[in-house]
């Protein structure tokens, strides 16, 4: 197991520049920044092989995982998304695969990533992989905030909405397919998605995936058996606080 990811870069993009929680980051989770969190919660990862950085823009979050002995990259600031960070630091290395892992989810299962992990790499007709939680939690289902994502037969994605997905016409749903925000890529498909612009459905959806999808790349679609929880509002923080 010590090599099983060898061929892995698993990078956590960070910046500085959220909305409803600023500075996001560097926000304090029982004496560490959030981002050190996220990174030391990987460390599975990185005994299974995998090569785990945090890249970012800001001098300030790359002097704090230096001080907390993470690996970090520094990236261009003008990056409009996570996924554009992740390539510019891809293409510093020779990895074949890439996961990102998103600077707001301390929580994350590792045993989870590394099922999505191992899944994709033996499965080379995808582009992208990805995660989702079957979830009962109807009040989820109606909002926003949470992601739904729907597959063919063969488990890849067809489409991801922040509307309830799929909409039952006669009845209600028991569950429904609750998408997690980690990506996994092959290095050629995370270069390719960079040169794409963005679409129209990304745009109105605010849901890079469908970039992917509306250019015709395959997302395989991995059930998770936990849930993760990320950290966007105050009242997320508070709930991560007390598990510190």
């Amino acid at each position: 197991m010590s090599h099983a990811l060898q061929d892995w870069l698993v990078v956590v993009p960070a910046r500085l520049k959220a909305v409803r929680l600023p500075n996001k980051p560097l926000l304090d989770l029982g004496g560490k920044p959030m981002v050190v969190r996220v990174y030391e919660n990987l460390q599975p990862l990185r005994e299974a092989g995998a090569t785990v950085l945090v890249a970012t823009d800001s001098e300030a979050i790359y002097a704090a995982c230096e001080k907390a002995g993470c690996a970090v990259e520094m990236t261009d600031e003008a990056h409009p998304t996570g996924t554009d960070r992740i390539r510019e630091v891809a293409m510093r290395f020779s990895h074949p695969y890439c996961l990102n892992v998103q600077g707001d989810e301390p929580f994350v299962v590792t045993s989870d990533l590394i099922r999505l992990m191992t899944a994709f790499s033996a499965t080379p007709a995808a582009h992208m992989g990805t995660l989702y939680h079957t979830s009962s939690d109807m009040e989820a289902f109606a909002t926003p905030a949470v992601v739904k994502v729907v597959c063919d037969l063969e488990g890849y994605g067809l489409y991801f909405s922040r509307s309830p997905l799929p909409y039952p016409r006669v009845g209600t749903l028991a569950t429904f397919r609750h998408h997690l925000g980690v990506y996994s890529f092959r290095r050629e498909s995370l270069i390719r998605y960079g040169t794409l612009a963005p679409t129209f459905l990304e745009k109105t959806e605010s849901l890079e995936q469908l970039r992917a999808l509306e250019n015709g790349m395959k997302i395989l679609c991995i059930e998770a058996d936990f849930p993760s929880r990320g950290i966007d509002t105050q009242e997320d923080l508070d709930a991560a606080r007390l598990k510190f």
